[in-house]
């Protein structure tokens, strides 16, 4: 309430809406343990497909949303709504390589981060620590990768081709429909071990104590993504908050952070100015604050001891997670949820990069002590 009152009478009221935006989606995360990371692990060790199914109808219904605002050009400021769309080059091919192995060694991606932190899941305190300062060095390093490595630029479905958003629209769908059949067949196929049921209540207790379907939750976080699109009229992203967190904090150490290259532009001005201007900021506070309302309203707020293999593990993760989130134009979230659904290349090119890192991962994690899933799992 505090924040929000904060929030409210300094900046502009659509920022009171994003931070809105941000309990609802730390709230719905919690809820559905809505996992990228835990999707990618089960599907790359065992075969579970039910978080990848998820993740085509959550893309499915953002896409949908996303391209009637795009085609109309409406939101809620005024603002033209533009998507996350982003070169395709090595900087997103070792960026996002990197970030699924940081993923599977920190514990969470960038939104599991956020929301694990606001849950009182102590290890990852120390992923978002790591998390901060890879941004940072990946900010420091952003010149290189930009101006020094090879790039083929942006490639956008609809504004590339003559397809328009409603071909665009079209053409991923079937693609996602696709990739959901062929989910179905091969669970069919290899009968993979399935996820567990949480515990939860019954009826309209249910929303808020007890665990959400996860095609629930990938619905809500597609209407909620779409929402923001409308209202600040860039789509859903986490870690840019992060690299401006890290920097103010290399800038107060006496780090001459202006005059990297990142910080120059339009990015300028984010730097200089309260984090309660930066609406990713906002989001991110909202995010991590409707996890604990989540976690504490149904008694599930308990932090606990971690070992140091976890710890370390968790540290290493996230900044691999930072410095790859930063090489690869976004996470998760920025990148394969927002990119995808805007309709963007490199928003799947990220997603394979970062499914191909996680299976890289499955040979590291043992040995911070580490266990994958096995086929004879019964896992959450």
């Amino acid at each position: 309430m505090i924040l929000g009152a904060y929030i409210f009478m300094t900046t502009p009221y659509t920022q009171l809406i994003l931070y809105g935006l941000g309990l609802a989606l730390g709230f719905t995360l919690f809820h559905a343990r809505f996992g990228f990371t835990s999707a990618f692990r089960r599907l790359m060790s065992v075969g579970n497909v039910e978080g990848i199914q998820a993740h085509m109808v959550m893309l499915a219904v953002a896409s949908t949303l996303f391209a009637i605002i795009f085609a109309t050009g409406y939101t809620l400021t005024g603002a033209t709504p533009s998507g996350n769309i982003s070169p395709i080059g090595t900087s997103l091919i070792f960026g996002s390589f990197i970030f699924g192995i940081g993923m599977q060694l920190g514990g969470g991606c960038a939104s599991g981060t956020l929301y694990h932190v606001g849950s009182g899941q102590s290890p990852t305190v120390i992923t978002l620590i790591g998390f901060i300062a890879g941004s940072v060095i990946g900010a420091y390093h952003w010149g290189f990768w930009m101006n020094d490595t090879p790039s083929l630029g942006s490639f956008s479905l609809a504004e590339s081709t003559n397809l328009g958003y409603f071909g665009a629209w079209m053409v991923q769908i079937a693609l996602l429909a696709i990739i959901y059949w062929i989910t179905v067949q091969f669970a069919k196929r290899r009968k993979p071990p399935i996820m567990k049921a949480l515990p939860t209540e019954r009826g309209w207790k249910r929303i808020l104590r007890g665990s959400w379907p996860l095609v629930t939750a990938a619905i809500v976080l597609a209407v909620l993504n779409a929402g923001t699109l409308f209202v600040k009229g860039s789509p859903w992203g986490i870690t840019s908050g992060f690299a401006l967190w890290g920097s103010k904090i290399a800038s107060l150490l006496g780090m001459d952070v202006a005059s990297w290259t990142y910080w120059s532009g339009d990015k300028a001005e984010a730097l200089h100015s309260s984090v309660f201007q930066d609406s990713t900021s906002v989001m991110n506070f909202g995010i991590i604050l409707g996890a604990f309302i989540a976690s504490a309203s149904g008694g599930l707020f308990k932090p606990k001891r971690f070992k140091k293999g976890v710890a370390l593990a968790s540290l290493v993760g996230g900044i691999m997670m930072g410095y790859g989130a930063r090489l690869a134009f976004g996470c998760n979230i920025g990148a394969y949820f927002s990119g995808i659904a805007s309709f963007s290349l490199h928003g799947w090119i990220w997603g394979i990069m970062a499914l191909l890192g996680t299976f890289a991962a499955l040979f590291i994690r043992p040995l911070f002590g580490l266990s994958n899933p096995h086929k004879n799992d019964h896992f959450c």
